[in-house]
This record gives C-alpha cells, structure tokens and sequence, in this order.
C-alpha cells in the first residue's frame, strides 16, 4: 500500500506531462512557439510555484530545443546574422527574469505570470486569426526583442517563440529562417536560464514543492513527450493548418489562465493591494 501511494501518482504526473510534452511539441514544431507557454499553463493548474514551474520547463527544453535547433541547422533554415543578435541579448534577459522571478512572493508572481499567459494566449490567438502583415525584412530592434523575449520567457515560463518568432515575422521576415533562427538561438538562451535556476537552487534562493519524486517525473514526462514528438512536427505540418493548432494552443492557454486566476483570487485578496481593487470593482 505504502508503494502504491508514492509509484501510482508519480507514475499519473509522468503520464499526464507525457502527453503534454509531446502534443505542446507538436504545436511548437509546426508554428514555431507554444510549447514553454502551454506547459508552463499546465504546471501552474498543477499547483507548482511559478519559479519551479520555468525551472522544469527550461530543464525539459534544454532538450527539445537542442533537438530542434540542430535539425534546423542541418537543413539551413537559420540566419547567422540574425542568431548572433538573438542569442547573447536573448541570455541576458533570460538570466535576469530567472533570477527576478525566485527571488518574489510566489502567490504575488504566480498572478502576474497568469495574467501575462492570459495576454500572450490572446496575442497567439490573434496571429492565428489574421495573416503577418507585410513589411520589408530587416534586423533592427532585434537586440532589444532578445532580451525582452528572454526575461519574458525566464519570468513566465514561456514567451520566447510567441513573442520573438511572431514580431520577427510580422515585420516580414521569411518565417523558415525565423523559426529556425529563433529555435536556435532558444537553446542557447535556455541553457542559460537553466543554469540560473540551477545556481538559485543551489544557493537556497528557490526550494522545489511537491518532492523530487514528482518534479523528477513530471521533467522527465515533458523531455520524453516533447522528443518524441520533435521527429513528427514536419508531418503534422502538412496534415493540420499551422493556423489551426495555434488557434487550439491559444484557447487552451487563456482557458487555464481563466481558471487559475479564479481558484487564485481568494489568496490574493490577502494582499491590500488586491482587496481594495476588489472593493472598488465590487468583486470582493
């Protein structure tokens, strides 16, 4: 009985972020983005903290981006020019919202991580609904959109595909070199990230929730989901409109965001803040 308490539901988290992993790699392999952003809203629904939440999800890609970025190298669908701005702005953002986002109040940074998961699930679910406007392709700002799409990232638990993949392609960029750019450069930036969280655990700055029994498998279920879905994403590609699977991705994200922030407000009504928000809008 005593096994049966601790295999069985470590054994559930590992099935459960299995699938996760794998199906948020598959919209991420079709449409470029949408994989930290749907596995950091299903973390979160489970009740991990927001620092512990990012810590697992960049650990995961530092797999599954490592797989990708080097596929994309393989068949020249990256942009050196464009690599070399991304990735060294994308790690000094990431590691400054890695180590912003454990030093907080993790109820307080939990509300502002759901509500930022809620506007990019809009953002995502507007790009699926419209067609990139049309602009001549070119690589200023680039600098300045690494490292906001690396903090975001770090301090959400995904953001890095949704914000910079769909800005550089907005501006009218050819979309094969700036998923495979952007991929490529996301290695880079989370394994930086990783080793942020990795320093912050060691140093006591962040603990893990849950135990390792659970942490370990819910890890281990996105790194196997998301690899073994990596192989798939080009087939899935050609069978299901990329519009389509953002669109789902979208939904999915702004409804989980919806359903945390309401188990989550009760916890904020401790903070003054919150309350007398509450009190002037009547939702008190």
């Amino acid at each position: 009985m005593e096994l049966a308490s601790v295999y069985l539901p470590t054994l559930t988290t590992f099935g459960v972020f299995l699938l996760v992993g794998f199906l948020a790699q598959l919209v991420d392999g079709a449409v470029g983005m949408a994989y930290g952003v749907i596995s950091s809203s299903v973390l979160l629904a489970f009740g991990v903290p927001p620092a512990q939440a990012s810590a697992t999800i960049h650990a995961a890609e530092c797999f599954t981006t490592g797989a990708s970025g080097a596929s994309h190298l393989l068949h020249k669908n990256v942009d050196w020019k464009l690599l070399a701005r991304l990735a060294p702005a994308g790690v000094v953002g990431g590691v400054a919202g890695a180590y912003i986002l454990t030093g907080f109040d993790p109820t307080f940074i939990k509300a502002i991580v759901i509500a930022y998961l809620g506007v990019l699930g809009l953002f995502m679910l507007q790009r699926a609904l419209r067609e990139p406007k049309e602009e001549p392709p070119h690589l200023k700002h680039v600098i300045p959109l690494g490292v906001v799409g690396g903090f975001l990232d770090a301090s959400g638990g995904g953001g890095w595909g949704p914000v910079v993949s769909s800005t550089l392609m907005g501006r009218g960029h050819t979309p094969r070199y700036v998923i495979g750019s952007v991929n490529a450069a996301e290695f880079v930036v989370t394994v930086a990230i990783s080793i942020t969280f990795l320093g912050a655990f060691m140093t006591g700055r962040f603990a893990l929730e849950g135990g390792l029994a659970q942490g370990g498998a819910s890890l281990a279920g996105l790194i196997l989901g998301g690899v073994a879905a990596a192989p798939l994403a080009g087939f899935v590609t050609k069978i299901a409109p990329a519009r389509v699977l953002l669109g789902a991705a979208s939904v999915l994200v702004i409804c989980l965001s919806i359903w945390q922030g309401v188990q989550l407000w009760p916890r904020l009504l401790e903070y003054p803040v919150f309350k007398q928000m509450a009190q002037v809008t009547g939702l008190h």
